[in-house]
């Protein structure tokens, strides 16, 4: 293998190294680096962090990511110089410096791919260069003459992917009752012979299996809270009872989960009891997500022909490549890399999906090879379904489908059914939901490039049909023109505000400055305010807003009857296509009315009494000083209610599990917080403790010498404990501006000693790819927030230790004060941040070897907070420099004389 002489540029924290064709390399200066890039095209990999290493945002060049994802689409690849070695098979570069010899070696290799003729992902790549080097793709030169013209022309993407079948109507399932020993005979099945009985792990199997008993009575499902500590299994201690309920009754069963890393993690184990296929080509286990995840090709294809430009023509191109070779179309946490929005434009990405809810369903001519609807159909007739929280609500909600509802689902990470069922169940009128429906009822604004289409044109072979139907669409046109437009925020700015939602948006925006009591300290952050004591003119503003949105709803409303009236009795041209077209426009139309209809809700409360159920209040979206968006949101008080009429009540059985789903030594939060009070059920309560050693692999260590608020104090103790772990560290923070400060103060010196520090809302890298960098480097650390908490599985060396800035108190919003209110006061806030702690100390240790520590910076940690811990683990309040004796001598294996520890092991 050749290494490919073109010269090649290295950027960290630490430096920047050049090597200029095939000499040596040598440290330059970022000065030096910027005019180098800028005078020609060089070797670099990752173009985004690069930039940020070197203050250079317009640099481009000879990105190696771009052709991996070219060269090896739907291939996994960590996105570092030693990622890409491991994906290659090449030596690992041993330092910073070495780095520019690895790119050299990186390029030769993909470009001597091309040439092979075992290159798995040749079909398609002739054609799709061809595209680019017209749009004068930077790789393209270096391309054309590795990749032959194949002798018969390749087959476009739209005719390569398969098409889904049409499945008959599944019958109910069998109404089974599952006997612990053949649970514990598929468990053992699950587990594989010579693996470890654990008993906890049968207990809870069989406990779990209680779910899927026959419901005794309608709006009665079986319901089971389990309790299952980290190390219990209790992934395939679920899926035992679910596989085998599934197979007996010919049922489907749906796991949910909150993190896409646990949905992964699920595919995975799945394998253990189902085949990939099943003889007739099915697949008996189906990921499901919503519509917004996937790629839509009518998108794509618009992108293809000239929708996109620049470079997002380029990564459509890309994306074309990856959709011939794709599972599943997956594009925000499948098999698409995290990391290639990053390259071009995470909105490039995301125009690509069907974000605005504008799916022509049969009308689209890639209907029958929509990834969306193959997953829709495949779940249909699965045995195992996962999906994510929200879609189990929204299915159960509004599914198009009665068959696709489900009927017995297993809640995992359930700690966060309350917070989905919080955003699902909630109604927000902002400026920028406001102007989708505009934009969704009349189409494009003059000028936008891409296929939107307003009602007129996707339904225009109604309105030439249907009298009664083409006046409703005409009037429904008619009445979203009083909905904001393109420019509304400026508009509302300058005080310009145009038409009634404006004007609406712009009252909003005045009420929230003129109550704000921050004195300006929350300068570039959101402003919210009570919808409480408003003003005869706002109330007056809010009613004309009430009334056009319900001039919209009402025409709305009639069409939907004409298409229902069609649907009943259509006309000879109607085929079955033509059919779904127009049932999917319904059903489209049927939540946008819905829509509304919250809408005039909220604005007909701002003049009257409040509503004790809700919780309502006016906003200001901020970033960075600049404003974005305004609007009023209502909450729920208590979501549980809404979510246990909409998801119980229609179920059988309910597996609500997590090993953080106690408070303490209660259930009281936990059954409050399942809403099985509100159908009157009496959950079964399970609870297993986790079997690892806390006592001897884990330390927490409250160190009670960092002044709060001192930020240059909080970045030298965090720069310190990295150093004292040789990295591996997950630090965390409530607040993103404290983050940015601490990382800009110790990222240079951690990189210079050879511990790279990377950080959410910092670098260019979506959080995905951040944890998988840090996962596999264990001189890593990693800096960031809340999304860091849930969900990140990282087992072994590379992390040892997690670092909190403080205690994680609650934000005090409006809603979290409502629900204080509500929920008991302090008591209520400290079930909050227990929780909290304990989902974040359920980080460090994920397996009998691991072992590590968990540090606080807090002077004044509550000791009312500390049953957060596992039982067994030993807290200590200690110095910072004691802290940091006690990470260095576990990191190097020596031993500490122990103190008496504040919360001594049991």
């Amino acid at each position: 293998m050749a290494a490919l002489p073109l010269p090649a540029l290295h950027a960290s924290h630490a430096g920047s190294w050049l090597r200029e064709g095939p000499g040596t390399t040598r440290p330059v200066s970022k000065g030096e680096a910027v005019t180098a890039a800028a005078d020609t095209p060089l070797l670099i990999l990752n173009a985004p962090l690069v930039a940020t290493r070197l203050g250079y945002p317009d640099l481009s060049g000879l990105d190696l990511l771009e052709l991996y994802a070219f060269i090896h689409p739907a291939r996994f690849v960590v996105p570092t110089p030693k990622g890409l070695a491991h994906a290659l098979g090449l030596e690992e570069p041993t330092s910073d410096a070495d780095v520019p010899r690895l790119l050299q070696e990186a390029a030769g290799a993909l470009l001597e791919t091309c040439e092979s003729p075992d290159w798995a992902e040749r079909e398609g790549a002739w054609t799709g260069l061809q595209s680019l080097i017209r749009m004068r793709w930077p790789w393209s030169t270096l391309l054309t003459a590795r990749i032959a013209k194949p002798q018969r022309a390749e087959r476009w993407l739209f005719t390569r992917l398969p098409e889904w079948d049409e499945t008959p109507e599944l019958p109910q399932p069998r109404q089974i009752t599952l006997q612990p020993g053949e649970v514990l005979q598929r468990l053992a099945q699950l587990t594989g012979t010579g693996a470890e009985q654990r008993e906890s792990q049968r207990a809870y199997a069989v406990e779990a299996s209680e779910a899927f008993a026959p419901r005794e009575a309608r709006g009665r499902p079986h319901v089971v809270l389990a309790q299952a500590g980290t190390g219990i299994g209790k992934t395939l201690g679920y899926l035992a009872p679910a596989s085998l309920w599934a197979q007996q009754s010919g049922g489907t069963v749906w796991v949910s989960t909150y993190t896409k890393a646990l949905q992964r993690q699920l595919r995975q184990e799945s394998r253990r009891a189902w085949p990939e296929y099943r003889p007739d080509g099915s697949q008996p286990v189906v990921v499901r997500k919503g519509r917004e995840n996937y790629l839509c090709l009518l998108n794509l294809e618009d992108a293809l022909q000239g929708g996109f430009a620049g470079r997002a023509a380029i990564m459509a191109q890309i994306v074309a490549r990856w959709a011939a070779y794709s599972q599943d179309g997956d594009m925000i946490g499948g098999d698409l890399p995290g990391w290639l929005g990053t390259l071009f434009r995470q909105r490039g990405i995301t125009a690509l999906t069907d974000r605005r809810g504008e799916c022509v369903y049969a009308g689209c001519p890639h209907f029958r090879k929509c990834f969306i609807e193959r997953a829709t159909r495949a779940s249909v007739g699965a045995d195992l379904v996962i999906g994510n929280h929200a879609l189990v609500m929204i299915n159960a909600a509004r599914g198009r489908d009665q068959a696709s509802r489900p009927t017995r689902v297993v809640f995992d990470e359930g700690h966060h059914v309350f917070d989905a069922a919080d955003s699902t169940f909630a109604a927000a009128l902002t400026g920028t939901e406001a102007i989708e429906l505009r934009r969704w009822v009349i189409g494009p604004e003059k000028n936008a490039r891409g296929r939107r289409r307003g009602l007129s044109a996707r339904l225009a072979d109604v309105a030439s049909y249907d009298e009664a139907g083409a006046k409703a669409i005409t009037a429904a046109v008619a009445a979203a023109e009083a909905l904001p437009g393109d420019g509304w925020m400026q508009r509302i700015v300058e005080g310009a505000a145009s038409g009634p939602l404006e004007e609406l948006f712009a009252a909003v925006r005045a009420t929230v400055y003129a109550r704000d009591e921050s004195g300006g300290q929350e300068a570039g952050y959101g402003l919210e305010t009570e919808a409480a004591g408003l003003d005869g003119a706002f109330v007056e503003v809010s009613e004309a807003a009430r009334e056009a949105l319900a001039e919209l709803r009402q025409p709305l409303m009639r069409l939907g009857l004409r298409l229902e009236a069609l649907l009943e009795d259509g006309p000879d041209w109607l085929d079955g296509p033509g059919r779904a077209r127009i049932e999917g426009a319904r059903h489209s139309l049927s939540w946008r009315i819905d829509l509304l209809a919250a809408w005039e809700a909220m604005l007909a409360r701002l003049a009257g009494p409040a509503d004790p159920e809700f919780v309502d209040w006016l906003s200001l979206e901020r970033s960075e000083a600049r404003e974005y968006d305004t609007g009023i949101h209502r909450h729920w008080l208590d979501p549980m209610k809404p979510f246990a009429s909409v998801v119980l009540e229609p179920a059988h059985g309910v597996v609500m599990t997590s090993a953080t789903l106690r408070d303490g030594d209660t259930w009281d939060q936990a059954i409050k917080r399942s809403g099985t009070p509100y159908i009157d059920v009496a959950p079964k309560l399970s609870e297993h403790l986790s079997p690892f050693d806390y006592a001897a692999q884990a330390e927490v260590l409250i160190v009670n010498d960092v002044p709060r608020g001192d930020i240059p104090a909080l970045a030298g103790a965090y720069g310190r404990l990295i150093e004292a772990s040789g990295g591996g560290v997950l630090g965390l923070f409530t607040a993103i501006r404290r983050l940015r400060a601490v990382h800009g103060r110790i990222a240079d010196r951690l990189a210079r000693g050879g511990l790279p520090l990377y950080a959410q809302h910092v670098d260019p890298i979506d959080t995905g790819t951040l944890v998988d960098i840090f996962r596999d480097d264990p001189k890593a650390s990693l800096l960031g927030t809340d999304a860091l908490r849930d969900g990140v599985d990282v087992p072994g060396h590379s992390l040892r230790l997690v670092v909190m800035e403080q205690v994680p108190w609650p934000r005090p919003t409006i809603l979290h004060r409502a629900r204080r209110v509500a929920g008991g006061g302090s008591a209520f806030d400290d079930s909050l941040i227990r929780a909290k702690l304990a989902q974040a100390f359920g980080r460090l240790i994920r397996s009998r070897e691991d072992h590590g520590h968990f540090v606080v910076l807090s002077s004044a940690f509550p000791s009312r907070l500390l049953s957060a811990f596992p039982q067994g683990t030993p807290v200590r309040r200690i110095s910072l420099e004691e802290a940091l004796h006690r990470v260095a001598a576990s990191v190097s294996g020596e031993t500490v004389k122990d103190g008496d520890p504040v919360r001594p092991p049991v």
